[in-house]
C-alpha cells in the first residue's frame, strides 16, 4: 500500500492564500481521514477526490479549523445517503468546546426540529481511536490554555502536531522511531504557536531531521524557513510516508 499525507492548506489564520490548515490521510490514493476542517477547507477537499470527508479528526476548536463543520452540516443534513454517516473524531476534553463553537446556535435550521449532531456521528476519545483497523493515538498539545487542543499519531507512520508549542517529551512518546512529524512553525512563536527559534531550541538534531513545517504565515515565511535547511510543506502537496506499524497490543 502507498501512504500520503495531502496538505489542503497550510496557512495560520490570517493566511488566507495559503488555505487553512488541514490534511488527508490518503491509503493507495483514496482518503481515509480528514484532519480539521476549517473555512475553506471542504471546496479543496471537494476538489481533490469530488465528494465529502467520511471521517474528521479535529485537533481544536479555533475557527481557522472548525469553521467549514457548519456548511458540512448542511450538505449532510439534506442528503439522506449521507445523514448521521459521517464520523467526528475529538478528544473529549473539546467536546463542550466544539458544541459552543459549531452546534449551540438557537435553531440550527430555521426551520426548527432538528438536532446538529443527528447529521454526524460524534466519537469522544481520549487516548486513541480506532478507523478502519488502524489505532490512532491523540496526544496532548501545548497551546495557550491546557487542554485544548490535541494532535495525531500514526505509528510508525507520521504524527500531525494541530497548534502548539514544542513539545519534545510527547513526541518522543508517540513518535519516537522513524515517523514523519507534520509541526505548527512560522518564523515567531506566540503562546499557542511554534517559531522558528523554539525548532532549534527545543529539538535535538534527529527529531528537526524528521519535521514537516506547516502552519506558517505567508509565502515568503515558508520560504525563509525553507532557507534556514527546513522542509516545508505547500498548499496541495501530497507528502509520502511509511507504513503504518501494527497496532500495538495495548491499544484501544
Amino acid at each position: 500500500m502507498n501512504w500520503h499525507l495531502h496538505f489542503l492548506g497550510t496557512g495560520a489564520a490570517h493566511a488566507v492564500e495559503l488555505g487553512s490548515s488541514a490534511a488527508v490521510l490518503e491509503r493507495d490514493g483514496e482518503p481515509l481521514l480528514l484532519i480539521d476542517c476549517g473555512p475553506d477547507t471542504l471546496d479543496r477537499y471537494q476538489a481533490a477526490y469530488g465528494r465529502l470527508p467520511q471521517a474528521i479528526y479535529i485537533t481544536h476548536t479555533h475557527m481557522d479549523h472548525v469553521g467549514g463543520m457548519e456548511r458540512l452540516f448542511t450538505r449532510v443534513w439534506f442528503d439522506e445517503a449521507l445523514r448521521g454517516g459521517i464520523r467526528v473524531f475529538c478528544h473529549a476534553a473539546l467536546v463542550p468546546w466544539l458544541q459552543a463553537r459549531v452546534a449551540d446556535y438557537p435553531g440550527v435550521l430555521a426551520e426548527g426540529g432538528v438536532n446538529y449532531w443527528e447529521a454526524f456521528r460524534l466519537v469522544p476519545c481520549t487516548r486513541g481511536f480506532w478507523l478502519d483497523g488502524l489505532w490512532f493515538d491523540v496526544f496532548p498539545s501545548r497551546h495557550h490554555r491546557p487542554g485544548t487542543s490535541f494532535g495525531l499519531a500514526l505509528a510508525g507512520s507520521f504524527a500531525f502536531t494541530g497548534d502548539t508549542r514544542p513539545i519534545p517529551e510527547v513526541l518522543q512518546h508517540c513518535a519516537g522511531g522513524s515517523e514523519l512529524i507534520a509541526h505548527d512553525c512560522g518564523l515567531h512563536g506566540n503562546p499557542s504557536h511554534t517559531g522558528i527559534d523554539d525548532i532549534e531550541r527545543e529539538y535535538d538534531a534527529a527529531t528537526r531531521a524528521r519535521l514537516l513545517l506547516y502552519h506558517y504565515g505567508s509565502v515568503a515565511d515558508g520560504q525563509a524557513l525553507a532557507a534556514r535547511g527546513y522542509r516545508v510543506v505547500g498548499a496541495g502537496q501530497r507528502v509520502a510516508l511509511d507504513a503504518p506499524s501494527a497496532p500495538r497490543a495495548d491499544a484501544g
